[in-house]
C-alpha cells in the first residue's frame, strides 16, 4: 500500500507543478539594448576601396525595417543599391561603378533592428573613400515650416557643389541626408568649397526637385569650415565642513585639477533653413456634379482665374444617332452661380424643357497645367447626366407628390449663439425670384410685448440666395424675425411657410477686448488671432498705437504676426522659380487667458527671440499630437 501512496503523491505534485504557470522559464526581461557591430569591410574610415560591396557583421541575429525610407547614401544613387540582412550580417552591394576619388556615406537611420525585439541601432554610418583621403568637413542646422514655425522631420536636405539654380531640378545632390524629429540635420563627408544647399519633400525619390514638392533653400552659398579650439576641463573634489552658525554639514567643492585638450569644430553648425509649399496648384477639371435635375455644376481642382467658355452641344454633335428633337439650349435659360474663390460653377436651369434633359452635352474651354505647372488651354466635351432614383410605382407617386408639395426652407444664423458683432442672414437653398419686404418682421422684446423696428433688407447676393437684415440691434436684449408665408418665391415657384427666428444679444460684459502693440512696429506687420486650434480667429493691419480686438469670448488665444512683405493682405507662401523667401512669422511666446468684462493690452516684442524658438509650447504639444495622428 506504501507503494501505491508515494505513487499518487507523485502525480498529484506533477499536476500541481503543470497547473502552476508561473514556474519555469518565463522569457526575461525585454531586450532593450541595439545590435552591436563587430567587424566592417570595409573599415570605417577605409582609403582606395574600390569594390562594390560593403558587409556588416553584428553580434546577434539582425533585421532591416523600410530601408528605402532609412538608408541613404551619399552621394545619391539612381540606381539604389541591394540592402539585406542575413542572420547576422547585413550587406550592400552597389548597383552602379563607384567614382573615383570620392568619399561614400552610408547612413543606416534606424533601419538595422534587433531580430527578436526589433530594437534599432540608431546612429550608425559607415564612410569609405575611393581617393588616398576621407573628406571631413560637416554642415549642421534645422529646418523649419515657414507657416507653422514648427520642426519639419523626415525631408531631405542636400548639397550641390554645381551653384546653378537649374542644378536642383536636373542633378543629383552631392550629397544628403534627413532631418530627425527636431528637424535637425547634419551633412558629414564634404571637401572643401562653396556649395549651395536645399530641403526638399522628395516624393519623387529622384533626388530632384519636381514642381509641387515642398523645399527650403539658402539665399547665400554655404561653404563648409572648421575650427580646433581649446577646452578646459576641471575634476572637483567635494569636502566635509561644518557650518559654525547653524551647526549644519556644508559641502565645499575644491578644485583637484585642470587640464585642456584640443576638439575640432565644423562650421556652420546651427544653419536654418524655412521650408514651405509653394501657392502651386494642379489645375484640372474633376467632374460634374447633377444631384437635382435643374440644376449641375462643374468643379474644378482650384480656383480659376477666369471662367471657362461653355457652348451647348446638341446631340447630334456627339454622336450622329442621336436625336435633336427634345434639345433646348440650356445656357439661354440658366442663372450663372459662382462660388467665392472660382471652383465650382453651378448652372440653375429654368425652363422646363431643358430640364428634362437628362442628358446634357456641353464644350468646354478651360485651363490646366502641364507638368512644369504652367497653365495651357485645354477643350472638353462634358456630359451632365441626371439618373432618376430607383422606386416602385407606389413610391414614385409619392416621391412626385412631394416635390411638387415642396416648400422653400429658409434658414437663419439668428440664434442663441448669435454674437453682439453679426448681422442677422437669411439663407435659401435656391435662388429667388422674388422677395416682398412687408412680410418681414423684425420685433424687440420690451418688458413683456414684442414691438416692431427698423430695418432693411441688404447684402442680397447675384442669385439672392442670401439676404442681410441690417438693424440697430442692442446688447442685453431679445429679437425674434418673422417671416411670413410667400414672403419668398424661389426661382421654380417655391415659397416659404411662417418662420420665426429668435435671438438674444449678450451683454458686453461678457466679452472681454484685447489691445496689441508693437514693440518694434512695421507698417507691414498684420497680427492675428489664434484660437487653440492654431487656426485665425481675427486679424487686422498693425496700427502705431496698437490694434485693438473687441468681443472677444472669455477664452485662451494665441498672438501671431506675419510680415506682409508683398502687401496683398495675406500670407504670402515662398516660389522657387522667382527666388521668394515665405513671408516671415512670429509668434507671441505666451498664451492669453481672457476674462470677461476685462481690457487686455499685450506689448508684442517679435524681435526678443529667434523666430524658430517663439511658438507657444501648447502649440506645439499640439503639432506634435498633429503629427502622431498622420
Amino acid at each position: 500500500m506504501k507503494k501505491y501512496e508515494y505513487i499518487v503523491i507523485i502525480f498529484v505534485l506533477l499536476l500541481a507543478s503543470c497547473a502552476n504557470r508561473g514556474a519555469g522559464p518565463q522569457g526575461g526581461p525585454r531586450d532593450t539594448i541595439a545590435p552591436v557591430v563587430l567587424e566592417e569591410y570595409p573599415k570605417n574610415g577605409t582609403l582606395l576601396f574600390k569594390e562594390k560591396e560593403v558587409t556588416i557583421l553584428f553580434d546577434e541575429y539582425i533585421q532591416l525595417d523600410d530601408v528605402q525610407k532609412n538608408v541613404l547614401i551619399s552621394p545619391p544613387q539612381q540606381n539604389p543599391p541591394e540592402v539585406k540582412a542575413v542572420g547576422k550580417k547585413v550587406s550592400v552591394v552597389f548597383q552602379e561603378d563607384l567614382l573615383d576619388s570620392t568619399t561614400y556615406t552610408i547612413d543606416f537611420g534606424s533601419a538595422i533592428c534587433d531580430y527578436n525585439e526589433k530594437t534599432p541601432l540608431t546612429g550608425y554610418v559607415l564612410s569609405f573613400s575611393t581617393g588616398n583621403h576621407i573628406d571631413s568637413l560637416s554642415i549642421s542646422g534645422y529646418v523649419y515650416d515657414a507657416s507653422t514655425l514648427s520642426p519639419v522631420a523626415d525631408v531631405l536636405v542636400g548639397i550641390h557643389q554645381n551653384l546653378e539654380d537649374s542644378a536642383l531640378s536636373t542633378l543629383p545632390f552631392t550629397r544628403i541626408t534627413r532631418t530627425n524629429p527636431e528637424g535637425g540635420f547634419t551633412i558629414y563627408n564634404i571637401r572643401p568649397g562653396s556649395y549651395r544647399i536645399y530641403a526638399l519633400n522628395d516624393v519623387s525619390r529622384d533626388f530632384l526637385y519636381q514642381p509641387g514638392e515642398g523645399l527650403a533653400f539658402c539665399d547665400s552659398m554655404v561653404t563648409p569650415s572648421f575650427e580646433l579650439q581649446e577646452e578646459v576641463d576641471t575634476i572637483w573634489r567635494d569636502t566635509l565642513g561644518l557650518d559654525v552658525m547653524t551647526g549644519d554639514t556644508l559641502f565645499t567643492r575644491l578644485v583637484d585639477s585642470v587640464y585642456t585638450h584640443i576638439v575640432t569644430r565644423f562650421y556652420p553648425d546651427s544653419l536654418v533653413l524655412w521650408y514651405f509649399e509653394e501657392a502651386k496648384q494642379r489645375h484640372y477639371f474633376q467632374g460634374v456634379r447633377r444631384e437635382e435635375q435643374h440644376a449641375f455644376s462643374l468643379v474644378f481642382a482650384a480656383p480659376q482665374d477666369s471662367l471657362p467658355v461653355i457652348r451647348a452641344l446638341r446631340p447630334s454633335e456627339v454622336d450622329s444617332l442621336k436625336s435633336d428633337s427634345v434639345w433646348v439650349n440650356f445656357l439661354d435659360y440658366s442663372l450663372l452661380q459662382v462660388s467665392k474663390n472660382q471652383d465650382t460653377i453651378t448652372y440653375w436651369m429654368t425652363d422646363s424643357m431643358a430640364i428634362r434633359m437628362d442628358s446634357i452635352y456641353l464644350q468646354m474651354q478651360y485651363k490646366v497645367t502641364d507638368s512644369l505647372y504652367n497653365l495651357v488651354p485645354r477643350t472638353d466635351t462634358v456630359l451632365a447626366v441626371y439618373r432618376h432614383p430607383r422606386l416602385s410605382e407606389k413610391a414614385r407617386v409619392a416621391y412626385e407628390e412631394k416635390k411638387r408639395a415642396r416648400m422653400l426652407e429658409l434658414k437663419s444664423n439668428a440664434s442663441s449663439k448669435f454674437e453682439i458683432y453679426d448681422t442677422i442672414r437669411v439663407y435659401s437653398p435656391y435662388p429667388l425670384a422674388e422677395v416682398v419686404d412687408s412680410l418681414f418682421c423684425l420685433q424687440q422684446k420690451v418688458d413683456t410685448l414684442w414691438k416692431p423696428m427698423n430695418f432693411t433688407i441688404a447684402g442680397m447676393d447675384s442669385l439672392a440666395m442670401r439676404l442681410d437684415i441690417i438693424a440697430s440691434l442692442l446688447p442685453e436684449n431679445s429679437y425674434v424675425l418673422r417671416i411670413d408665408s410667400a414672403a419668398c418665391r424661389d426661382i421654380y415657384g417655391a415659397c416659404n411657410d411662417s418662420l420665426d427666428f429668435k435671438l438674444r444679444l449678450k451683454s458686453k460684459m461678457d466679452y472681454a477686448s484685447l489691445r496689441v502693440k508693437m514693440v518694434h512696429w512695421d507698417s507691414r506687420a498684420r497680427i492675428q488671432l489664434l484660437n487653440e486650434k492654431d487656426v485665425v480667429v481675427r486679424e487686422a493691419l498693425a496700427k502705431e498705437d496698437g490694434v485693438l480686438f473687441d468681443y472677444l469670448a472669455p477664452t485662451a488665444f494665441f498672438l501671431r504676426l506675419y510680415i506682409d512683405e508683398d502687401g496683398d493682405g495675406k500670407w504670402t507662401t515662398g516660389d522657387w522659380q522667382t527666388k521668394r523667401q515665405a513671408e516671415p512669422i512670429y509668434y507671441y511666446p505666451k498664451k492669453l487667458k481672457l476674462r470677461a468684462n476685462w481690457d487686455f493690452e499685450e506689448m508684442f516684442d517679435h524681435l526678443a527671440q529667434p523666430r524658430w524658438s517663439s511658438r507657444p509650447k501648447a502649440l506645439q504639444k499640439k503639432q506634435d499630437k498633429n503629427q502622431n495622428k498622420r
